[in-house]
């Protein structure tokens, strides 16, 4: 209920005591929860923007002021809530990270009985997509599928936490690399190259091919919205010779090192489900039409820089290996979306080889049958 002393189109008279009864308040927040699933820091930026908006139409008022300070006070809020959250985490994860290998796995066989075979872990969509991927097998066929997906997946995990502590020497015994002068020939030449895979196999284990390479490493990500947890793991990963960068800030930072002559391999994962928009591009993956990322493609285009693609396979439990093959030399003479298209038929090839390696998980055609006419 409005306090009857808060005008609606003004709120003059809004005092402190009362700021969550002020209509503009009530508003901000609205947009702010309207926005919160996001990424990162953008609901509050875009909360910001709309606060910036009211005095050009109304006037600064006292409200205005008690938005600004709830603002404030949700964003501390918020940060105190974060650094609770990683002083009690933090210990746990790295006494998990400093464990051996043997026992990491001990660790995972018991994550798969918990998450897949106690709690069902978003099976109904990893069953979904089996399936659909998948019609011509049969219920134990895509049974069979489903568990030795669990298990990979346990076994991602706590490849992930290792990460955090893992070193130079375990890094370079079970990630091998293949190819890499494909990738060389061009960074001794001052000449930058774009590399795209999959959520298929150990995709985290790309991000030691800095020891591989003759110039530096570009990881595009998205930032946590917890920022004790985000320096964690941009410092755990740069350790490994490969910079991080936000997927926000990639086309500005290509445009800079461009321009400055400085080489980076930028890595990207590139199977996402992007969210439809007029001009969003739409292919067959797996046999079903949904919507595709072209960014890669995009980007590669904009700066002519080539294509490879990380053909990446478990060896065995813990060892990976990474072989580069070309997609584009020269993708400014390439049709528009035919990169994207040939990643995408590589990237189908590696799942059919071994579905249980892709990641299931991910709810990557929530958008089927809904392409505009």
């Amino acid at each position: 209920m409005l306090n009857p002393r808060c005008d609606q189109s003004t709120c003059k008279n809004a005092e402190l005591i009362i700021l969550y009864d002020c209509p503009l308040f009530i508003a901000a927040t609205l947009n702010l929860n309207l926005l919160k699933n996001k990424e990162s820091l953008k609901p509050f930026k875009e909360t910001i923007r709309f606060i910036k908006i009211i005095p050009k139409i109304i006037g600064e008022s006292d409200c205005i002021l008690n938005i600004k300070l709830g603002l404030n006070i949700l964003i501390f809020t918020k940060k105190i809530v974060q650094l609770i959250v990683f002083l009690i985490s933090y210990p746990i994860l790295i006494g998990i990270s400093i464990l051996p290998h043997f026992m990491l796995y001990g660790l995972s066989d018991f994550l798969y009985l918990t998450l897949y075979k106690t709690f069902g872990y978003r099976r109904k969509v990893v069953r979904k997509n089996l399936n659909l991927c998948f019609p011509d097998k049969n219920s134990k066929e895509i049974q069979n599928i489903e568990r030795a997906f669990y298990k990979h997946l346990c076994d991602i995990f706590v490849e992930m936490i290792k990460a955090l502590t893992v070193s130079k020497k375990q890094v370079l015994n079970r990630f091998k690399f293949k190819n890499t002068e494909l990738v060389n020939k061009y960074l001794r030449n001052n000449k930058g190259v774009v590399l795209v895979c999959g959520h298929y196999s150990s995709w985290e284990g790309m991000l030691s091919i800095g020891y591989h390479i003759e110039g530096k490493g570009y990881a595009v990500y998205t930032p946590l919205t917890n920022k004790y947890y985000e320096r964690l793991v941009v410092k755990s990963r740069e350790k490994h010779l490969i910079h991080l960068g936000s997927r926000y800030n990639v086309l500005s930072d290509v445009y800079h090192n461009q321009k400055n002559n400085i080489t980076y391999i930028y890595g990207l994962a590139a199977d996402q489900s992007p969210q439809p928009k007029p001009k969003t591009y739409w292919r067959t993956f797996m046999d079903i039409e949904v919507p595709v990322f072209n960014g890669a493609e995009q980007m590669a285009v904009k700066f002519d820089l080539p294509v490879v693609f990380a053909d990446i396979n478990r060896i065995k439990r813990g060892y990976y290996e990474i072989k580069i093959d070309m997609i584009s030399e020269n993708p400014t003479e390439t049709k528009k979306n035919e990169i994207t298209d040939l990643f995408t038929e590589r990237l189908e090839e590696q799942i059919r080889n071994d579905p249980s390696q892709y990641f299931w998980t991910h709810n990557r055609f929530k958008h089927m049958g809904k392409k505009p006419l």
